[in-house]
């Protein structure tokens, strides 16, 4: 088990100094059309920022991030992020492995030996980060069968009992399954390895370390007077509940504003955070259907005809929708957020444009 000293110093890689945060509101950068022709066919409420190498050049807020209140988004405004919490869970798992205290291709049973024996010794964290593992996906299947399970508060221990032991679906490596279950495994040998609850260990291994402050999963995040609200819709307002519980976490659990997003995709794909090993884990596409890697997508950009391959990380979650883009190439991102269910295509096309990338392809 380490010690808390040892996954400080194991996550830490290069200790990177916090940079100065954006002024809260202020735009950043003139007009721009494919923004402006957005925003107005689409009503679009939210935060875009576009910048390079984790410094942004455009900063702009639109609409409301509380409806009823009349409280208008800023450019520091806090969203959920959902499922954009599994590229940082595959980072944490990532610094894990160059530790020596968990590996992508060892059973999972190394690290949780009461897991069933006879799927745990064919299921590995590399399918469990890329969601092909075959476990299925048994929180699904309890909620409709129990909704009240939705908010207890369950350990991880019985979430993993409760949710996580079913027969595979498929074997393991075969198929794309965006099962809930998946994380809840990678979070329980999170939790085994470091002896911390796992949003401890996220903090201590990847977030602190990269400066990450801002981006934060506590329960009380919501409650804080610059996070925005949730939205089926804008007209009428409908604001949709966003229930989580801990052993979410992994999964969708994190929240963060765009200059958070901005950093966090200069400091893990451009910098030395990340060993040479890991960079190569986080960028391999382990399941061609869906361009996915391991907690995020891999998608290649056609800009003035030629392909230009970027890290694409996504986020579905009550009224909540978002986008963060990374050219490997030239360091460029994009921040979209947005809190009123936009449709997760709508986005990416549009994301697509703010990279001049006229062709989604593979």
């Amino acid at each position: 088990m380490l010690k808390r000293r040892d996954l400080i110093l194991a996550g830490a890689g290069l200790m990177l100094a916090p940079t100065t945060a954006l002024a809260a509101a202020r735009p950043l950068g003139g007009d721009n059309p494919v923004v402006d022709a957005f925003v107005k066919e689409q009503a679009f409420q939210g935060v875009v920022m576009l910048g390079k190498a984790g410094k942004a050049t455009y900063a702009r807020a639109f609409g409301m991030a509380d409806i009823e209140a009349a409280r208008p988004a800023t450019i520091d405004t806090v969203y959920a992020i959902a499922s954009m919490s599994k590229w940082l869970t595959a980072v944490t798992v990532l610094k894990l492995v160059e530790a020596g205290k968990l590996s992508l291709d060892a059973p999972i049973t190394t690290w949780l030996p009461d897991y069933r024996a006879d799927t745990g010794a064919k299921v590995t964290l590399r399918r469990l980060l890329s969601n092909s593992s075959g476990v299925p996906n048994g929180f699904t299947t309890a909620i409709k069968a129990d909704p009240s399970l939705f908010k207890a508060r369950l350990s991880t221990a019985e979430a993993l009992e409760r949710f996580c032991l079913g027969d595979l679906a498929f074997e393991p490596g075969t198929r794309f399954d965006y099962a809930l279950t998946n994380w809840i495994i990678v979070l329980a040998a999170v939790e085994r390895v470091t002896g911390l609850p796992f949003q401890t260990a996220v903090r201590e291994i990847t977030l602190s370390p990269l400066g990450l402050d801002g981006i934060r999963a506590d329960d009380a995040i919501t409650a804080e007077p610059n996070t925005a609200v949730g939205y089926t819709d804008a007209k009428p307002p409908t604001r949709r509940p966003n229930d989580r519980q801990p052993y979410m976490a992994a999964a969708g659990g994190y929240f963060g504003a765009a200059s958070d997003l901005l950093k966090a995709a200069h400091l893990i794909f451009d910098t030395g955070f990340l060993s040479p090993a890991s960079q190569r884990a986080l960028r391999t596409v382990e399941v061609a259907s869906d361009r996915y890697a391991l907690g995020g997508r891999i998608r290649t950009l056609v800009v003035d005809g030629k392909p230009y391959p970027a890290g694409w990380e996504t986020g579905n979650t009550a009224g909540f929708r978002s986008v963060l883009g990374h050219r490997f190439d030239t360091r460029a991102s994009v921040v979209i957020l947005n809190n009123t269910t936009m449709s997760q295509k709508t986005l990416d096309l549009f994301a697509d444009k703010l990279f001049g990338a006229v062709t989604p392809a593979g």
